[in-house]
């Protein structure tokens, strides 16, 4: 696409899978930011009911007129991540008549991405999709990669695929009527990538919370910018999460146990995400791999996101660990968790006692 001043375009390094992660402001608006990905004439918009009244028919308006553009709108929130709503989206097509060579767009946040991704991934055993993440949580994780799937009500994300998107287009305009809530639980994954993989990128967070809090467009772009750069550099490294990728879900198996036990969409992805890592950052203390200042600036830069530090009220040890067996890094019946060695520096470990996880989880402050 012709890039203006402001755009940044990241690339996913897949070999002939690569794909291109386009920011900027105004994209929406721009035919050049979806024509040139575009499988054949048939477009199928899949959105949400929050999401519809503000950017589809933006979406829409942006599409060449001689394309058969069709729209499915779903229900909103996580508790709809599930297959029959997937359903929906088959159904749409199949009666839409699509073939193997139509494009999905998937627009809106993170449960609209991972739903039509499975379902772009399982229509006529593969089709295209384009990302068009609303939320910032989406704009910086679950875009990027090629995880799609739903949820199940015994855990988070175990049914889906590995299928990889023909472009992400970000529009940083859409943050703007962002609920304060979701975009604090989009700064979870954000902070995240400078705990895993860069100190200074937390360092930088540190000083620039304010401003991305308040959404200032230029502070935004490089936040999203930088974490795009930092989990496309982990995908090209490991896509199918064998190895270095799942660093990624820092304080994630303790953030999906919250999720599945108090009800999906009851505390957000990121919420939970928040208080997983807190979690991990006070085991890896426990442990003896980061020191009491590293845990003190980590549990800092959370509550500075406007994220909670604390586990729900209610829920038990055991509530948390029969959650946590079901984990998908999980080897062996053997629990994987990601801990830091220090700031900037995680690691995957199968080594913790039990008995230390469940003294760690009995005497988490609950609230």
């Amino acid at each position: 696409m012709t890039e203006l001043a402001h755009d940044r375009t990241l690339t996913v390094e897949l070999g002939e899978r690569s794909y291109p992660i386009h920011i900027g402001v105004g994209l929406l608006n721009r035919s050049d930011s979806f024509v040139p990905y575009l499988a054949g004439s048939q477009v199928m918009i899949v959105t949400n009911e929050t999401v519809a009244p503000h950017y589809l028919d933006t979406l829409r308006s942006s599409l060449p007129e001689h394309l058969d553009v069709r729209a499915v709108v779903l229900p909103d929130g996580e508790q709809y991540k599930t297959i029959e709503q997937v359903g929906r989206i088959w159904d749409a097509l199949l009666e839409a008549g699509f073939n193997r060579r139509c494009t999905l767009i998937a627009l809106g946040g993170g449960v609209i991405g991972d739903m039509v991704g499975y379902a772009a991934a399982s229509y006529q055993r593969g089709v295209a999709f384009i990302q068009v993440p609303t939320t910032l949580l989406s704009q910086v994780d679950s875009s990027v990669g090629g995880k799609t799937g739903v949820n199940h009500p015994l855990g988070k994300n175990m049914i889906g695929a590995f299928w990889q998107p023909k472009a992400v287009v970000v529009d940083i305009a859409t943050l703007t009527t962002l609920p304060a809530r979701e975009l604090s639980a989009g700064l979870a994954e954000v902070v995240k990538y400078g705990f895993i993989r860069d100190a200074a990128f937390l360092a930088w967070l540190e000083q620039n919370m304010t401003a991305l809090r308040h959404v200032e467009p230029a502070v935004v772009a490089e936040a999203i910018a930088k974490s795009c750069q930092i989990k496309a550099d982990i995908v090209a490294e490991d896509e199918t999460e064998q190895g270095v990728r799942a660093l990624l879900n820092l304080g994630h198996t303790f953030g999906h146990a919250i999720e599945a036990h108090q009800g999906y969409g009851n505390w957000l992805h990121g919420e939970a995400v928040g208080a997983g890592m807190a979690m991990a950052a006070t085991l890896s203390h426990q442990l003896g791999w980061i020191s009491a200042d590293a845990l003190k600036r980590t549990k800092a830069v959370i509550e500075s996101a406007g994220l909670p530090l604390v586990a729900p009220t209610g829920m038990s040890s055991d509530d948390f660990l029969t959650r946590m067996r079901l984990d998908k890094k999980n080897v062996d019946a053997r629990l994987r968790l990601v801990l830091l060695n220090d700031l900037g520096d995680a690691c995957v470990s199968d080594a913790t006692p039990i008995e230390t996880l469940r003294q760690l989880l009995d005497d988490y402050p609950r609230g």
